[in-house]
């Protein structure tokens, strides 16, 4: 009994969409029919879609965390050229230079040689101690944290002994070891900060960005 030919290589095809508009509208599509955008407010509802669209995970809208005036506040913060302070450069990179509104200043101390020591001082990770350099700039600023907990537990200390209040805070932090109780923390503070957060374990670099490329600028 003779066997079917295996197929060479060459007979291998695919069927897949090459049209990118088509893509983007197809994936626009498929986030409004599937999240449950109807829970939030209009200006938040553009900026989780865009979040979807990062993750592909259409159940972010019941898991967010905002204060009612985050988006304005971040956005008119922008547009008055305030700088973008980031815990990772992961989170720098991904800010869409061309959405900004004022040219802002993007800013993540993660490379600068004193860190390493500043981190030993304060008993910290790198990431946290990073934020005490954002303290000349921190006032009226829009802070973006995807990645370190420690980052988002400090800047709230550092809120809570200088008074120093940024414009709004993204915090969007990922991982199993203070990512969730950190964003709960930014939500329930009591210092009045703007914020932003997806409760949970969830986050990370492409979320957070996600989140502030919408921000910066409605087009879609």
């Amino acid at each position: 009994m003779s066997r079917p030919a295996t197929p060479g290589p060459a007979s291998v095809t695919y069927e897949y969409l090459t049209d990118g508009a088509e893509i983007y509208r197809h994936s626009f599509a498929t986030i409004r029919a599937e999240a449950n955008l109807s829970i939030l407010p209009p200006d938040l509802a553009h900026v989780a879609t865009r979040m979807i669209h990062a993750a592909a995970q259409t159940d972010l809208p019941e898991h967010l965390g905002y204060s009612a005036g985050v988006v304005t506040a971040c956005r008119t913060a922008l547009q008055a050229g305030a700088p973008i302070l980031c815990d990772a450069q992961m989170v720098a990179s991904g800010v869409i230079r061309s959405r900004l509104p004022a040219d802002n200043e993007i800013v993540c101390h993660l490379g600068e040689p004193r860190l390493a020591e500043l981190a030993r001082e304060l008993g910290t990770t790198k990431t946290a101690a990073a934020v005490e350099l954002w303290k000349p700039r921190l006032a009226g600023a829009v802070v973006a944290i995807g990645n370190a907990p420690t980052a988002l537990f400090h800047l709230l200390e550092v809120v809570r002994d200088t008074g120093l209040m940024p414009a709004g805070v993204i915090g969007i932090p990922v991982g199993f070891v203070g990512a969730a109780e950190s964003k709960r923390a930014l939500a329930d503070n009591p210092f009045g900060l703007e914020y932003l957060v997806l409760h949970g374990r969830r986050g990370g670099s492409a979320i957070t960005v996600a989140a502030l490329n919408a921000i910066a600028s409605e087009a879609e």
